[in-house]
C-alpha cells in the first residue's frame, strides 16, 4: 500500500486534463482533495479514473452542482443501499441533495479519506453545516451539524457505476432535533 497526502503537486496536471471531459459549469468548480489518499501498489492516486469519479461526486455533495453528479454517476448508475422512498438512479441522490440543503444551506462535504484499489473506491466523507432551514415539519435554529458516511463505489469508464454507503444518522437526527440527545 501507498500513503499520499492530499498536498501531493503530482494531482495538478491529471487534475487539470480531467477538467477538460467535465460539463462545462463542472469545469469552473475544484474538485475536493482527499486529505488521505491510500492506493493499491501500482494504482493510481488521485488523478486516477476511479479517484477522479469518487472526486467529483464529493464535490457534487460539497456543493450541491447536480453537474458534477451527472458527470461522477454513470448513466445507469444503480444505489445498493436505497433508503426507502428514495429514487434509483441519478435522481436519487439529486433529490437527497436539495433535501439535505433545504435543512441545511451551507451543508458543506469533505473526503477524510479515500482507499483506492482496483475499481472499487471507499470514501470517508464528512458533512458540515448548521440547521437553519426545514427538515419536515422541524425549522432549524441554526444549530451546527457534523455527521459522517461512508460510500464504497465501484467505478466503470471513469464514472461511479454502483454505490454501497451508509451514513451516520443517529448522529445528524440527534443534531437536527429529531431524535433526543
Amino acid at each position: 500500500m501507498t500513503l499520499f497526502p492530499s498536498s501531493s503537486a503530482r494531482w495538478l496536471l491529471p487534475l487539470l486534463l480531467s477538467a477538460a471531459t467535465l460539463p462545462a459549469s463542472a469545469q469552473d468548480l475544484p474538485l475536493l482533495l482527499p486529505r488521505v489518499v491510500v492506493a493499491a501498489s501500482g494504482q493510481a492516486t488521485a488523478d486516477s479514473p476511479q479517484a477522479l469519479a469518487a472526486r467529483r461526486y464529493g464535490s457534487f455533495w460539497n456543493t450541491g452542482d447536480e453537474a458534477l453528479a451527472r458527470a461522477a454517476l454513470a448513466p445507469d448508475f444503480t444505489d445498493r443501499t436505497l433508503p426507502p422512498g428514495r429514487a434509483q438512479g441519478l435522481a436519487g441522490p439529486l433529490a437527497a441533495s436539495r433535501f439535505m440543503r433545504t435543512a441545511i444551506p451551507d451543508m458543506r462535504c469533505e473526503i477524510e479519506q479515500m482507499v483506492v484499489a482496483g475499481d472499487r473506491v471507499v470514501v470517508h466523507l464528512r458533512f458540515r453545516g448548521h440547521f437553519s432551514g426545514q427538515f419536515g415539519q422541524l425549522q432549524g435554529r441554526g444549530q451546527a451539524v457534523d455527521f459522517i458516511a461512508t460510500d464504497i463505489y465501484r467505478v466503470a469508464d471513469g464514472r461511479i457505476a454502483e454505490n454501497w454507503h451508509i451514513e451516520d444518522n443517529l448522529t445528524l437526527m440527534k443534531q437536527l432535533g429529531v431524535v433526543g440527545a
